[in-house]
């Protein structure tokens, strides 16, 4: 199925967040398969990256040899093969091995070369594991990422800046910016989920996992307000989010076009006051309902809305950039340009 004469970033990213729910999710990955193939990309440089998404739309829709096939090209499409851009095509290929059979070594062998990616990079926790899991190898997750912790804990207390960060009732860490969490953070929350999958009791990383959490919404508060978070309900989760929790109305809007307004009269409002790099982070009910049950809370609460905004902001594969060309796709992929969309409801 076709897509677009030429894709631009923002049209990749929107078929990340969108690709899956396509009439023809393979269609879609065989369609930017062939423009990462035949120069069809706004940004040649863009080729890696458009064939690890088809990659991995193929190995969701259990198409492994497609899959396997994608994740080589994205591989050789990348300027060398320890770029840290095709960490994701690596784990791609190791998860398609795992599953075929009778490949378990040559999987172990790519993401043990991925390994030291743990101590650098936000989403290699996140990929990692998952192809780990793949493998039935989640104890083997467990050690890496505890092994990272140990590590980067370490390089704090030896420089004397987190010399207490363990035993602390506020341990001194550097998170980041709320809106993007240091390696740590990320490191330490995929710990957390694989140790609960794993059964295994709580330490001492586990509670700081669940500080640093407390830190990260609270200061997504203090930053923003519970009630000016950038959460983002696309069409379908929006009617859901009303449906199921109507007093979330006043917060997110009586309806879908005033949910864009609000979001993008926001943005603007930060781009006034002189923030760069925005964007608004994707977001489900789903989500919202589990965040509140784990924490026995109710999902129109706002300091349970903050903490679930706070958990979405903090995943890069959430984020969808603001604002596109004004000839590009609108951000809220209604399909429209965003000149003829979202752009004008910031002077509604």
């Amino acid at each position: 199925m076709p897509t677009k004469d030429v894709l631009t970033k923002a049209d990749l990213a929107e078929l990340r967040r969108s690709a899956l729910g396509a009439a023809d999710p393979l269609g879609v990955a065989a369609d930017v398969a062939e423009a990462a193939e035949h120069g069809r990309l706004e940004d040649p440089d863009d080729a890696g990256d458009a064939l690890t998404l088809a990659a991995e739309i193929a190995e969701i829709r259990a198409r492994p040899d497609a899959a396997l096939r994608y994740a080589d090209q994205a591989l050789a499409a990348y300027p060398s093969g320890d770029d840290p851009r095709a960490g994701l095509a690596h784990a791609l290929r190791a998860r398609v091995l795992f599953r075929t059979g009778g490949r378990d070594d040559e999987a172990m062998a790519e993401l043990t070369a991925l390994r030291p990616l743990l101590l650098v990079q936000p989403d290699a926790p996140a990929y990692l594991s998952a192809a780990l899991d793949a493998g039935g190898r989640s104890a083997t997750a467990e050690t890496w990422l505890s092994e990272a912790v140990d590590t980067l804990l370490g390089e704090r207390a030896a420089a004397g800046a987190a010399a207490q960060a363990i035993t602390a009732t506020d341990p001194v860490v550097d998170l980041g910016p709320p809106e993007a969490p240091g390696v740590l953070f990320f490191l330490l929350q995929q710990r957390h989920r694989v140790r609960r999958d794993l059964n295994l009791p709580h330490d001492r990383q586990d509670d700081l996992a669940d500080r640093l959490e407390t830190q990260l919404v609270r200061r997504a508060g203090e930053r923003r307000g519970a009630e000016s978070d950038l959460l983002f309900w696309p069409r379908a989760e929006f009617d859901r989010l009303l449906a199921e929790h109507a007093a979330l109305t006043e917060v997110y809007g009586p309806d879908w076009d005033a949910h864009r307004a609000r979001l993008e009269k926001e943005l603007v409002r930060q781009t006034t006051a002189g923030q760069t790099g925005l964007g608004v982070f994707s977001a489900t009910v789903a989500g919202l309902n589990a965040f509140a049950g784990q924490r026995n809370g109710d999902p129109a609460d706002a300091a349970i809305r903050a903490g679930y905004a706070a958990e979405v902001s903090a995943r890069p594969s959430a984020r969808i950039p603001w604002p596109p060309e004004r000839n590009d796709a609108c951000w809220c992929g209604s399909g429209l340009k965003y000149k003829k969309d979202c752009l004008p409801r910031s002077r509604s």
